[in-house]
């Protein structure tokens, strides 16, 4: 683990996601779901760890919003509702976690229809599966797994739709979303050099760095925090855009309060208000709802595509990413 391998992982993103898109129509990975599932499933269960939770979080509340039960739990949780053949269990491994996984599967096992998202059908955890989705994302020789993290998204997203999840316009041509994707972050690493040294210099501080974004991207804020826990070592937040008022704002009375904004929430500009009002610092990426950038941030990160929620979600995490490459980079020197 390496920050050069980090760099490289993040680089190959968009061939990735670009690979994965070409794969359909030929590959459906959910062509056997009829035949799983001889009705609708009256809940819907994912379980996963750290990244690959964050991922289920997103696809069970799309569910939800559809009027279908679903959660997203912890493998490691010791509280596990009844297996039965009335609920799905939809369980993704990003490449570890694997013992957690493999624990609470064998509670469904033959009891309840299980998928498996992982990165390999040769993981033990694959084995438990009445259907095995790949993840199709190469090997990544950092261990971040930070492309197996946005394929899994993907694949998720593909799974709630067909569950019955509302599809937004972009969303109704997968492939096409996937190659949106690519693009946008093909943009993103490009355009790299101009922003990560500003958004690194903005956002350094002996306090950490706290990720904040609207609710419905959460996800986006937690794998920004995993990256840079994990590579660079930092001391990294998340919290949710309409809560940081009441929560992290009373942190920011008295640190040296950086944040990297995902905007898009109705109360971006409250965020920034308050912290404004703290002398605290923000970054933005992506415009927030009325505007193109976020009023008061010292820097907004912009990328083609990023006013659509699912191209938010699929790219934005990169933004964190890139900025935990360089940081590990730099404090090597």
């Amino acid at each position: 683990m390496t920050a050069e391998t980090l760099s490289a992982d993040l680089a190959g993103k968009p061939a990735a996601l670009t690979s994965l898109a070409t794969r359909f129509p030929r590959w459906d990975p959910y062509a056997a779901l009829p035949a799983l599932l001889a009705d609708e499933p009256a809940a819907v269960r994912f379980v996963g760890l750290g990244s690959a939770r964050y991922a289920c979080e997103v696809a069970a509340a799309r569910l939800r919003r559809a009027g279908i039960a679903a959660s997203a739990d912890r493998s490691s949780s010791a509280e596990q509702p009844p297996a039965g053949p009335e609920t799905l269990v939809v369980a993704v491994s990003l490449g570890g976690g694997q013992r957690e996984l493999y624990t609470v599967l064998d509670r469904y096992v033959a009891r309840s229809p299980v998928i498996v998202l992982a990165p390999s059908a040769d993981l033990v955890v694959g084995h438990y599966a009445d259907l095995l989705v790949p993840l199709h994302a190469g090997e990544e020789e950092s261990g971040l797994a930070c492309r197996a993290y946005q394929h899994a998204l993907a694949l998720l997203l593909l799974l709630g739709h067909r569950l019955g999840a509302p599809v937004s316009g972009s969303s109704q041509n997968f492939p096409g979303l996937l190659r949106r994707a690519a693009n946008a972050a093909k943009s993103l690493l490009a355009s790299a050099p101009e922003w990560v040294p500003e958004a690194a210099r903005i956002l350094e501080s002996p306090h950490g760095v706290h990720l904040v974004a609207p609710d419905e991207r959460m996800a986006s804020a937690s794998q920004g925090v995993q990256a840079l826990r994990k590579g660079p070592v930092r001391a990294a937040y998340a919290c949710e855009t309409g809560e940081w008022s009441h929560t992290d704002r009373y942190l920011a009375a008295v640190t040296d309060y950086r944040a990297l904004l995902f905007a898009g929430s109705a109360y971006d500009e409250r965020f920034a208000e308050h912290l404004g009002h703290l002398r605290g610092t923000f970054v933005a990426v992506g415009p927030t709802p009325g505007h193109e950038r976020v009023p008061g941030a010292e820097l907004t990160v912009r990328y083609p595509g990023d006013s659509d929620p699912d191209v938010s979600l699929l790219v934005e995490p990169l933004v964190a990413e890139l900025l935990a490459a360089h940081w590990w980079r730099a404090s090597r020197r």
